[in-house]
């Protein structure tokens, strides 16, 4: 009987061993250590879909874009000067380029220009620092197929090469990390006028010879090398994704790269995929919904309102206010979404000061609203009558106003009031007087205090606590 005893619970014994040898991933020996094994996602939009967004992306809500290359160069009309000079033929382009250069003079005369000679990463660094960005996004290519770094499969068309003779990518990273600044790299998809993809163009896109010796070695070697924190795609409005092999180079990034596990993605990844697929939304530039979107997207501006890169003929007129700034800032994050502002740096790698004065007032006003912006969530109402954005924070309601209210008595209808409500303004120590609203919500009686010892200009953050 006793010998049956035993075997019965030997037999139990390599059961137990057997089945959670099947439970635990290969190599785990600890059961107390033992976790499952990380998903891996298919080449496919359902599966690529489905991936979380890293929290950092949507906690960041403030970052700087950076359009640079060798159109700052020329630096008139547009970053897309090349193409409208040769591609589109505009007369106005072409009348500048012989107004302003000798006869025959091409495109890629200009590289040798773009020095970048007053080019210091820890500057810029410093000032998207006092602007209160939380990432930075800088061009590593943009359509005209230069690079900004020592690209192996971009010979003599890249920085090291050809101008400032840097690894421009590189340097702009180290700064940047040094100040705890997440770093994103914008990278196009297409050239305009490379010959492999005018081939592959010519055949219908049937052909991917530009896709295999181009822009998928370039991308691989942009994260292997950099290992960027978000890849901000572009330049695939004219082909679908199967055609640049994009749900691939994705599955690889999620999965087996550098940066699987806290690399963010936008949604340009062929003509079919723009607000649809991908990880955050751009779904146009300077895309503004007018309701809270049910996917975390990202407003992307720039601060001339006419161009992305740096250009000589920028008047005052094309430059955004600092408070249309402040406003589109506040209203983006309201509705879920980041901010993304572009500057456009000389080809000398300066900043003019009007984007530095733009930027740095950004930061001030951050530095006393910041609260209210950082690590938001949208709150059950986005907006009343266009003035007042609400955001919220774990038990805080934040009504960011932008306009002064007539007498200084603000009405805000959505808040319900409690008998713990307590209301304040950021940048103010002391406790604002409310009162119940006789038709709804609450009436705030703002401080009684000169312009000059407001904590901002404009766009003033009461905090309520205590509502529903």
């Amino acid at each position: 009987m006793r010998s049956r005893v035993v075997g019965a619970g030997l037999l139990l014994l390599l059961q137990l061993v057997l089945v959670l040898g099947a439970v635990r991933p290969p190599g785990c020996t600890d059961p107390r250590r033992c976790t499952d094994p990380p998903r891996r996602y298919t080449p496919d939009w359902p599966s690529l879909d489905s991936r979380p967004l890293p929290a950092w992306f949507d906690e960041a809500k403030f970052g700087v874009f950076v359009h640079w290359g060798v159109f700052s160069v020329p630096a008139w009309g547009s970053e897309w000067f090349w193409w409208h000079w040769q591609g589109a033929k505009l007369p106005q382009y072409e009348n500048f380029m012989k107004e302003n250069y000798p006869p025959g003079f091409s495109y890629a005369d200009f590289g040798p220009r773009f020095t970048a000679h007053f080019f210091h990463p820890d500057s810029w660094a410093d000032l998207f620092k006092a602007a209160g960005a939380k990432y930075v996004v800088l061009t590593t290519k943009h359509h005209e197929g230069y690079t900004n770094w020592p690209s192996p499969v971009s010979w003599n068309w890249n920085s090291k090469d050809v101008g400032p003779h840097r690894d421009l990518v590189g340097e702009l990273g180290t700064a940047i990390r040094k100040r705890d600044i997440r770093y994103g790299l914008y990278h196009s998809l297409l050239e305009w006028f490379h010959p492999l993809y005018l081939r592959d163009k010519e055949n219908g896109f049937k052909t991917q010879s530009f896709v295999h010796a181009k822009t998928m070695p370039e991308l691989y070697d942009l994260v292997n090398r950099y290992k960027p924190d978000l890849i901000w795609s572009d330049g695939e409005w004219e082909c679908p994704d199967t055609y640049w092999n994009s749900t691939g180079f994705l599955a690889w990034l999620y999965n087996d790269s550098p940066v699987k596990d806290e690399v963010v993605v936008n949604d340009r990844w062929g003509q079919n995929c723009s607000c649809h697929h991908g990880g955050y939304y751009n779904c146009k530039d300077k895309f503004q919904p007018e309701t809270l979107p049910h996917h975390k997207w990202e407003m992307c501006t720039s601060i001339d309102q006419r161009s992305w890169g740096y250009r000589r003929d920028m008047e005052m007129a094309d430059i955004a206010s600092t408070s249309t700034i402040i406003s589109q800032l506040v209203q983006t994050v309201s509705l879920g979404g980041n901010y993304l502002l572009n500057i456009g740096p000389t080809k000398d790698g300066l900043i003019v000061p009007i984007f530095q004065e733009r930027l740095l007032a950004v930061g001030k006003w951050l530095s006393i609203n910041g609260e209210a912006i950082y690590a938001s969530k949208p709150w059950r109402v986005q907006s009343e009558n266009s003035s007042v954005w609400y955001t919220s924070k774990g038990l805080a309601v934040y009504a960011i106003v932008l306009h002064w209210p007539e007498y200084g008595i603000l009405r805000l209808i959505s808040p319900i009031a409690t008998s713990t409500t307590e209301v304040t303004m950021l940048g103010i120590q002391n406790d604002l007087k409310w009162s119940p609203n006789p038709d709804k919500g609450l009436l705030v009686f703002l401080p009684e205090l000169p312009p000059s010892a407001l904590p901002t200009e404009f766009a003033w953050t009461i905090k309520l606590t205590g509502v529903k």
